[in-house]
Formats: structure tokens, C-alpha cells, sequence
């Protein structure tokens, strides 16, 4: 009796869990709407506090309630700005195709006998560019241009063949002139006046659409990701996570005000996609850049006379420092501006012109500024001391002047050449050399299997110092010749060929 009497209240109670559960539910379907109205109701804003102007002490938008008052301040007016910043710069934005012909196919006798001329497809690329003048300069990067036989700028549905003005592998920046007046260029801002956290846009042509614009924001500033080439590359990126997929590099990164703040350069992706984060040239960089090819065909850039490092921890306890801020003086040319100003190797540069260093990527950045006879103020560490001193900074060949490249196209032996400047004799430690910029197919150097960027200091251990020194002692030379140098890399290396 009591098992039976046990199971009737078991039962019992399991009716009157069932009936609540279910009366719950019911409830729930009934009246959950509404009430989760009132509380999304409270939690939005009206349109007139999302256009307030007016900001409360703290930061946040007057009259703004609920959780939309922690949100950041420039989300608040997001909608309204990124249209407004789109209307200015998108017209800016140009589509470029770089058109390579074939230099890769069969070239033997015996392939063209049995298999007939070489048809290897020719190859296209793009990419994006900026207006830069209304005139018809247009800014873009040098990867994006590099190798073409043909450019093209698509603007406006409107195709224009395009002239390469000058570029700088050093910064991957290059400059096109296209035959147009009164174009839409974009408006410059600053990326000095850039800050970690507002929001930026990044316009350009990815996957051959045109006029794409995607919203991110700054993540850092002052970015060295070791991507770029040349003697001496500059890389203080903008980093940002605006989506930036393939064809937008060469395109704009702006601010609110449509006004540009980058240049569109690389992306950090396992898949070539978009995956995260993308890098601009800052605008302060690519201004003086563009403005040196554009007058003198390439960059007069300045040299400090020497060379720095990061602080580091095993340096500051071997210097005896109480901070890791600055820049440690590590190379300095015998006759070069610093040591004429008096540094030393060892010493802590702290700021330049009363600009805080404190890294060697915001030191090279300040550096690329300035040009040939320009004077810094420097403040540095030495022993326990602080010091100011002024220095003078130099061209590549240790002078004041306006220099231009001088390149010297050799037929006999089928590639472009150029001395080595004294800046980097001196960094190198050679006392002379000529360097292979372009090697051209059939040619000596071609043949020899000489790379591009190889510097030739001696043939058959006579050195060379000019590029006719070169010519006449390889169209002289019978027998095995040793041609001995550097690789692109700073590396010695010698090739050896025998001439019958």
C-alpha cells in the first residue's frame, strides 16, 4: 500500500511540472515580444541623438541611453561619415592593367623546328592608383607596375595609356602620368595626425571591380613587416583591418573626410586574401617621395651618415641605460654628417627636432622627410649625459646637392648599369663597383647568369669603377675570367666563364 500511494504522488507531481512548463512556454510567446520591444526601444537611439553634435563630458553622444552610450564616439555618426568620405575619394581611384608581353618561351632552334614558334600567353595584372594632380599624375605601387610592356588607366570608363614617371622600390611607390586635365585628384591629408583606433577606408579595384570601398580601423602605426626591396627601404606602414584583397594595392586609405592618408601596399594573409590585416605607405612618406619623382626622377633621399638599432634589453644593461627608449648608434661613415657633428657610435638618439624616437622605423621615417642639405636637431645619450648636437644631412655621394640617377645601357653586354654610390661602398666596405640593374635577354650578363642586382667590384681581380672600365674588360677578355662581387644580398660571391 504505501509503494501504491507513493507512485500516486509521484504522479502527481509530475502533471503539475508538465502543466507549468507548458504554461511557461505559452506566456513566454505571448508576452515576450512585447516586453523585448520596450527594452530594444530603450537601448536604441532616436535619429536626433545619433546626429547630436553635442557630447557629454565623458565623451558620449548627449542623450544617448543604455548600452549605445559605451559605444566609441566615432561609431555614433559612422553611417553619415563613411558616405561623405566615399563621395570624396572614390572619383580619385583609377583601375590599372600592366600588360606583359612574352619573354619566357621556347627559344632554341631545335624547339621551333619540331614544335613551332613559342605562343605562350601574354600575362596581365592589376592593380589600383590614386589621381594624384589633376593634370594626370597618378600614384600607385612600383609591384604593381613592375615589368609591364604596356600600362593602362581605366577612370571614369575611360581608358588612358599610361607613362611611368619614376618609382621607388624602396618604399614600392611608382608614379604614372596619364594624358588628361582637370581630373578628380584626391584631397591629402596627414598621417602624422593619424591615431590607433579612428576609422579609415580603403578604396581600390580588387578583383577587377571597380570602386570598392570597405571600413576598418587603424590597429598601428610605424609597422615593419620586411616586404620591401631596394638599397634602402623604408617601412613605417599604417596597419589597418580594413578588408584589402588582391587589386586594391596602389589604392587610397582615407579618413572620414575622403581625405588620403595611405597608400594600399600588402596585406597579411595565408590564402592572398584577405584575412585580417592590411598596410599602407603613410601619406607624409608618399608626398615627398612623389614629389622628388616627379621633379628630378627619383628620390633625393637624405643620409644621416650612419646607421641605428633598437634598444633592446641586453643593450640597455651593457650601456648601463635606465629605459629602452631611443636608438643606438651602430655604424657611423668616417666622413659622414653625424660623425662631423660630433656622434659617436654607442650613443642613445632620444629625439629629432624634438620629435621622440623610439624605434628605428620612426627614425628612418623622420629621416625620409628631409632631403640633401636639410639640418636636423638631434638629442642623444652619452654615458649618463643627454647632448644635442645639429647635423647637416648629405646625398648618397656625401654632398648637398640635387642628385640624379645615372643609368648606362650596355648592348654588348645586354644589361642596364650604374655605379654604386658612395653611401654604400661605405656600408658594404668596397671601394668601388658597378651594379646590374636590369639583365636582358641573349645578353653577356644573360648568358653568364649574372642576377640583377649583383655589383661587379673586379674582373680578373682588377677592379672596377665605371661601367665603360666593365664593358672594355669583358669585350677584351679571352680565356677563363673570374668576375668577382657582391649579391644582392651583401654577399661575395664570383662567377667564372671561359671566352673563346
Amino acid at each position: 500500500m504505501a509503494y501504491g500511494g507513493n507512485m500516486k504522488s509521484f504522479f502527481k507531481t509530475l502533471f503539475v511540472a508538465l502543466f507549468a512548463g507548458f504554461a511557461g512556454a505559452w506566456l513566454f510567446q505571448v508576452v515576450g515580444p512585447y516586453a523585448n520591444a520596450g527594452a530594444t526601444a530603450a537601448t536604441q537611439p532616436t535619429p536626433e541623438q545619433i546626429n547630436a553634435p553635442a557630447r557629454a563630458p565623458g565623451g558620449v553622444a548627449a542623450g544617448a541611453v543604455g548600452t549605445w552610450a559605451n559605444r566609441p564616439l566615432n561609431s555614433i555618426n559612422a553611417s553619415t561619415d563613411f558616405n561623405q568620405a566615399a563621395v570624396v575619394a572614390t572619383p580619385s581611384v583609377v583601375y590599372i592593367k600592366n600588360v606583359m608581353e612574352n619573354n619566357y618561351g621556347r627559344s632554341t632552334f631545335l624547339d621551333w623546328f619540331f614544335q613551332g614558334p613559342s605562343q605562350a600567353p601574354t600575362r596581365i595584372s592589376s592593380g589600383s592608383g590614386v589621381i594624384y594632380t589633376p593634370n594626370g599624375y597618378v600614384v600607385t605601387n612600383n609591384h604593381v607596375i613592375e615589368d609591364a610592356d604596356k600600362l593602362e588607366v581605366i577612370w571614369n570608363k575611360r581608358t588612358f595609356k599610361a607613362t611611368v614617371v619614376g618609382t621607388d622600390p624602396s618604399t614600392d611607390l611608382a608614379v604614372l602620368k596619364i594624358e588628361g586635365q582637370n581630373l578628380p585628384a584626391i584631397p591629402l591629408g596627414t598621417s602624422e595626425s593619424v591615431n590607433v583606433g579612428q576609422w579609415v577606408l580603403a578604396v581600390g579595384n580588387p578583383f577587377n571591380l571597380t570602386s570598392t570601398v570597405t571600413a576598418g580601423i587603424v590597429s598601428a602605426k610605424g609597422r615593419e613587416i620586411n616586404i620591401l626591396k631596394g638599397r634602402f627601404p623604408l617601412e613605417s606602414f599604417i596597419q589597418t583591418d580594413a578588408a584589402i584583397n588582391p587589386g586594391n594595392s596602389g589604392g587610397a586609405l582615407v579618413n572620414l573626410q575622403g581625405e588620403l592618408v595611405g597608400i594600399n601596399t600588402a596585406i597579411l594573409s595565408q590564402t592572398g586574401s584577405y584575412a585580417g590585416y592590411g598596410f599602407a605607405v603613410p601619406v607624409d612618406i608618399m608626398r615627398k617621395v612623389v614629389d622628388d619623382l616627379i621633379n628630378y626622377g627619383e628620390v633625393q633621399k637624405a643620409f644621416f651618415g650612419g646607421e641605428v638599432v633598437d634598444v633592446n634589453e641586453k643593450i640597455a644593461e651593457r650601456l648601463e641605460l635606465n629605459s629602452l627608449r631611443g636608438v643606438v648608434v651602430s655604424y657611423l661613415q668616417t666622413d659622414g654628417a653625424a660623425a662631423m657633428a660630433g656622434v659617436q657610435n654607442g650613443d642613445v638618439i632620444i629625439a629629432l627636432n624634438g620629435q621622440p624616437i623610439d624605434a628605428r622605423n620612426v627614425f628612418e621615417e623622420q629621416l625620409s622627410y628631409r632631403s640633401p642639405g636639410d639640418t636636423i636637431a638631434i638629442t642623444y645619450q652619452r654615458n649618463g649625459q643627454t647632448l644635442q648636437s645639429t647635423v647637416t644631412l648629405t646625398n648618397r655621394e656625401g654632398g648637398l646637392g640635387i642628385l640624379r640617377r645615372e643609368l648606362v645601357n650596355s648592348q654588348t653586354l645586354g644589361a642596364e648599369l650604374e655605379v654604386v654610390s658612395k653611401v654604400e661602398r661605405d656600408v658594404l666596405g668596397i671601394e668601388s663597383g658597378v651594379r646590374i640593374v636590369k639583365v636582358f635577354n641573349n645578353g653577356l650578363m644573360a648568358r653568364m647568369d649574372i642576377q640583377e642586382g649583383f655589383i661587379i667590384t673586379a674582373v680578373n681581380r682588377q677592379g672596377i669603377n665605371q661601367p665603360k672600365e666593365l664593358s672594355q674588360a669583358l669585350e677584351n677578355a679571352r680565356g677563363p675570367v673570374v668576375i668577382s662581387g657582391l649579391d644582392a644580398r651583401g654577399r661575395r660571391q664570383a662567377y667564372r666563364y671561359n671566352f673563346y
